[in-house]
């Protein structure tokens, strides 16, 4: 073996191991007992560390009280409140017992400021006592298969009987923000209720670019306990801390870890139609779009074609979601993913267009020589 091919062997040696050692370093670094890094477009998992362990979760469980109280209230009706309601431990957003409510102000408090007056206070003003709203927290639960989740209060102070998990935490998060209006509160930076402003604790809606979301937590048994939501280039990610000493430091790695590593190619009914020419109809053109959404998350090292399968010409009948052709996606040159392609609206064949069969020919002729494109 000659020198060149050896000094080539050697280099490619240090590089695996200088990336392998990058990526053990930054497994090492999490300082969470608990860990998962989720694409919430796909529903892959990026990253665990003991996902599916249970766990005292602390204040994040105001995640599910909000969206249960947003299920099932009128944001906009007022509350009265009760002296026992105002009077929780832990952390508050000092609601005034003499004075009304919105259910929208208790859950922003609840959510920017973690109150667990807020939080008590809704639960029992919508079922009469936490436990009876509880039992609601359980129902969602199990109707999102969140299947290593107990909830006992709407708080989250701590009750061995009360847990969840990181990939459970990841599962409800992903469906709650969904919900416009649970959106619009978790990714407020600030609100003013009264004559009071509150500022959210969740800090990395200002220091981590792309940022929507969602709460953190802490108890002295929980440890702190962070989820947040971060969007760029299309892709939403979505992180799960659970007794993380250095959490803030934790998510941003964690993100980043995501963003740079992967990409998002997607192809929806809102951002992708295809243009096709069509004959005997009203008008020269119809369009196409994909039957189901069509999303890939890939390593962004890794080469993404996309191949269009679909006739360059089109007669008139065609009908509303009727299959047209399909588009496929390519992986490093391997089938990764499909989807049909299906007329957007009806095409009737227009009796007033009449061509000869010379006129057929000539026009599927012009036709076939011109490029199929994208909107």
């Amino acid at each position: 073996m000659n020198k060149y091919c050896k000094s080539l062997i050697c280099i490619a040696l240090v590089m695996s191991f200088l990336c392998a050692s990058a990526y053990t370093d930054f497994e090492d670094n999490i300082s969470a007992e608990c860990a998962i890094l989720y694409c919430a477009d796909t529903d892959e998992v990026l990253y665990r560390k003991n996902a599916d362990k249970k766990m005292l979760i602390a204040s994040v469980t105001k995640i599910m009280t909000a969206i249960v109280a947003i299920e099932n209230g009128e944001l906009d009706m007022q509350i009265s409140l009760k002296p026992e309601w105002c009077a929780v431990e832990g952390s508050s957003m000092y609601l005034d017992y003499t004075k009304q409510y919105t259910l929208r102000e208790l859950l922003t408090g609840m959510m920017l400021v973690s109150g667990n007056d807020a939080a008590t206070a809704i639960a029992c003003y919508m079922r009469g006592d936490e436990r009876s709203f509880a039992a609601m927290m359980n129902e969602k639960a199990a109707e999102l298969n969140m299947t290593n989740s107990s909830f006992r209060n709407p708080h989250g102070l701590d009750d061995d009987e009360h847990y969840s998990t990181a990939r459970d935490l990841a599962i409800l998060t992903d469906y709650c923000m969904d919900n416009e209006d649970f959106r619009e509160i978790v990714s407020s930076y600030s609100a003013t209720i009264g004559k009071n402003t509150y500022y959210n604790h969740n800090k990395l809606l200002v220091n981590y670019e792309g940022c929507i979301g969602v709460k953190t937590g802490y108890t002295l048994a929980a440890g702190r306990t962070l989820v947040s939501c971060a969007e760029r280039n299309g892709m939403r990610l979505i992180c799960v801390t659970l007794n993380a000493p250095d959490d803030w430091s934790d998510h941003t790695k964690l993100l980043d870890h995501g963003f740079e590593n992967y990409r998002l190619t997607a192809f929806t009914k809102q951002n992708f139609k295809l243009s096709l020419p069509v004959i005997s109809a009203a008008s020269p053109y119809t369009e196409a779009a994909v039957k189901n959404d069509l999303l890939l998350l890939s390593d962004k090292n890794s080469r993404v074609d996309v191949k269009l399968e679909v006739p360059q010409i089109l007669f008139a009948g065609g009908v509303k979601g009727e299959k047209v052709g399909d588009i496929k996606l390519y992986v490093d040159g391997k089938l990764a993913a499909k989807e049909n392609l299906v007329y957007t609206e009806s095409v009737p064949t227009d009796n007033s267009v009449y061509l000869t069969f010379t006129q057929r020919l000539r026009r599927l002729f012009d036709e076939a020589s011109k490029p199929i494109y994208i909107e």
